[in-house]
């Protein structure tokens, strides 16, 4: 289960942050304020360690092989997600940093969201590699992404009852330029050359059409069924009352976008990719939405540092 808390000194020495909230509309961007350091690093990878950790535990019962396997023992070079080739890394990544700044930076709305469990275990096609490249190191290949939401956190009043829940989107970009943002939130284009026009099949199309009640939800309440049915036994019963196909309870849904990546060479700092204090137009579902930009440089590099270190013996000590 979740059980870290973000990391705010860390973030806040990483990076800076401008937020605005117009009625139902909330958009935070986050730059760079320095390289990320040992000390940054170290608070931010026990946040990856217990986001990853349901997963971790559910593939290496899989693949047969230790929690934390030794230097030379079955398994030691296959781990999750250590052993995950850097475009799925990215994946986990923008999942992670969705959690991470859903707890550390108030949203539109100003709730208190909770993590109980992040939803990694039902990404099939890396337990799947976790399991194959165990058996035969030289299987490597590219990893499906995991369907469904990206990320799900709720929002429980004082009775255990869920009123609420937020539902992510995280797309990662080495560089953020007009036309990958286009590509990405409207879709690829097709047509005849020349005359090419988005297919509206990205994000905003994804968003608009996403269910009141999405998969992840269903997800959620199986992993504290399996995990923490005791601690967790009213929020899984209000979770049951949620999905029920007759008479369910009602919920609210935020929706949350995250955008992290590096920025073009003619970016002037502090210029948002959507808008920051006006409602994107494209944006259709008239539910709470929250957009977060996250702008780093060195991108891959952030990323294989933090994924390289996870349940490593030897890592950096923090001191912040």
């Amino acid at each position: 289960m979740h059980s870290v808390r973000p990391p705010k000194k860390a973030l806040l020495k990483w990076l800076d942050d401008y937020s605005s909230e117009v009625d139902n509309y909330g958009h935070l961007l986050l730059e760079q304020l320095q390289a990320i350091d040992d000390e940054i690093k170290a608070s931010i990878v026990p946040y990856f360690e217990s986001a990853h950790l349901d997963a971790r535990e559910c593939f290496h019962r899989l693949a047969r092989i230790s929690l934390h396997p030794d230097d030379g023992d079955i398994g030691c070079d296959c781990q999750y997600p250590n052993a995950l080739p850097l475009i799925t890394r990215k994946g986990l990544f923008g999942e992670v940093m969705s959690g991470m700044f859903t707890e550390a930076y108030e949203f539109v709305g100003k709730h208190e969201w909770l993590i109980p469990v992040f939803l990694f275990r039902n990404h099939e096609d890396a337990g799947q590699y976790i399991y194959t490249l165990n058996r035969d190191p030289e299987r490597k290949r590219e990893v499906l992404g995991r369907k469904g939401d990206d990320f799900i956190a709720i929002v429980v009043d004082k009775d255990g009852k869920v009123v609420r829940f937020i539902a992510g989107e995280a797309k990662w970009r080495g560089t953020w330029n007009a036309s990958t943002l286009a590509t990405v939130m409207l879709g690829p284009k097709i047509g005849p050359e020349g005359d090419k026009v988005y297919n509206n099949r990205g994000v905003w199309f994804e968003v608009n059409r996403a269910l009141n009640v999405p998969l992840g939800l269903e997800q959620l309440q199986a992993i504290l069924l399996d995990r923490e049915p005791s601690k967790f036994a009213s929020i899984i019963a209000s979770l049951d009352r949620i999905l029920a196909h007759r008479n369910p309870d009602p919920v609210e849904r935020t929706d949350l976008i995250l955008l992290a990546g590096g920025a073009s060479k003619k970016r002037k700092p502090q210029t948002s990719l959507l808008p920051w204090k006006t409602i994107p137009e494209e944006y259709k579902a008239g539910r709470d939405l929250q957009v977060v930009e996250m702008i780093i440089e060195d991108g891959d590099e952030v990323i294989n540092s933090i994924y390289d270190v996870l349940w490593a013996k030897d890592k950096p000590d923090a001191g912040i």
